[in-house]
């Protein structure tokens, strides 16, 4: 019998493993593993970077010590507790397709762990600019349990022969899914981003943090802070000033390539912005800003900006500030370092899993 507790051994001992990126990390414990999969782990992660230029090395080897973290014993624990223990039996098992991102590394990793530890079955199409890392992670999950061979499928071509859907895109290509799955019990995610509401008290220490919110990943995740909500007469060049230290993201030819691209356009129609040379912050009421801008929208009460966000719950991931500012819920520069239980667009997957 394949149960849960063998589920979550075999992730805890996957997350132990994804934490071995560097040359100077290795798990002793994992010594037969690591023979055969260690240094081929550490190629997939440069050759991923060669592939997709967005995944440089330090963001893929931060995106893999956040699930290290992420499939410790303790918290798939505590995550799987909050649930019923018939939560993870289904009878019969189902096979539900994962239509994968491909924005930042590993974006669609919490799906396919969702999915095996609900005891379903995996049909997954990733994204071809995310492929190479949840292949291989899939390959490692294998060999740790045999088991999960007959749980994990990966779709070549149409997709066919599956129960559920869980697609993650763009607001475009969600209303093609939501035409093609109608049928199927599904979640189609959309277009989500992030913002931050400061009160104008806050620290050194705290915008330079706010810095990794904004340029973890480049600004391309659900949680990446692309709109500032400020008090009105916050001085900017605090801003600039904090977040000198991520000056090296324009060293990236794509980030550098939709700086210049985007600084050309406002120029052109002599539009209103500040710059430092690595980032631009442009006053806006949009929440979706390009890669290398920053939006930002002043504001005088504080009663009125709470139920301005109110009225965007459906286009935010999550909220960013001190326990002060209206609807903050994460601490600066805690924005990419959700828990298991932080799911995208705020739906329960494993609750839908056990619908289906």
């Amino acid at each position: 019998m394949f149960d849960l507790a063998d589920r979550i051994s075999a992730f805890e001992v996957l997350g132990r493993f994804l934490g071995q990126y560097s040359e100077t990390r290795k798990d002793a414990d994992l010594k037969k593993l690591n023979s055969f999969f260690l240094d081929d782990f550490r190629n997939t992660i440069i050759q991923a970077g060669i592939y997709n230029n967005w995944f440089t090395q330090d963001n893929v080897e931060y995106a893999l010590q956040q699930w290290s973290e992420a499939l410790s014993q303790a918290e798939l624990e505590a995550w799987v507790q909050r649930y019923p223990a018939d939560h993870f039996h289904p009878s019969p098992s189902r096979t539900v397709a994962l239509i994968m991102a491909g924005n930042i590394p590993m974006v669609g990793f919490h799906d396919f762990l969702s999915v095996l530890l609900s005891g379903h079955k995996a049909l997954i199409k990733p994204s071809s600019d995310d492929s190479l890392l949840i292949t291989f992670i899939a390959q490692i999950l294998v060999a740790i349990d045999r088991r999960f061979a007959e749980h994990i499928l990966f779709a070549e071509g149409k997709l066919s022969d599956f129960d559920a859907v869980i697609a993650t895109g763009s607001n475009n290509s969600s209303r093609y899914f939501d035409y093609y799955f109608s049928k199927y019990p599904h979640i189609i995610r959309k277009n989500r981003t992030s913002t931050a509401v400061l009160l104008g008290d806050e620290t050194q220490e705290q915008l330079e943090k706010l810095g990794d919110d904004v340029f973890r990943y480049f600004g391309l995740g659900c949680r990446s802070i692309s709109k500032l909500y400020l008090p009105k007469g916050f001085d900017l060049d605090r801003i600039f000033k904090a977040f000198y230290n991520y000056k090296g993201v324009i060293d990236n030819k794509k980030y550098s390539n939709n700086y210049d691209y985007n600084r050309a356009i406002f120029l052109m129609e002599k539009q209103a912005f500040l710059e430092n040379g690595f980032v631009m912050l442009k006053e806006s009421d949009r929440l979706h800003a390009p890669a290398a801008i920053v939006y930002y929208e002043f504001y005088e009460n504080r009663e009125a900006l709470t139920q301005t966000l109110a009225k965007l719950e459906e286009q935010l991931q999550c909220v960013v500030g001190q326990k002060r500012a209206p609807l903050a819920q994460i601490g600066f520069g805690q924005s990419q370092q959700p828990h298991l239980w932080d799911y995208a667009d705020k739906v329960d997957t494993l609750r839908f899993l056990r619908t289906i």
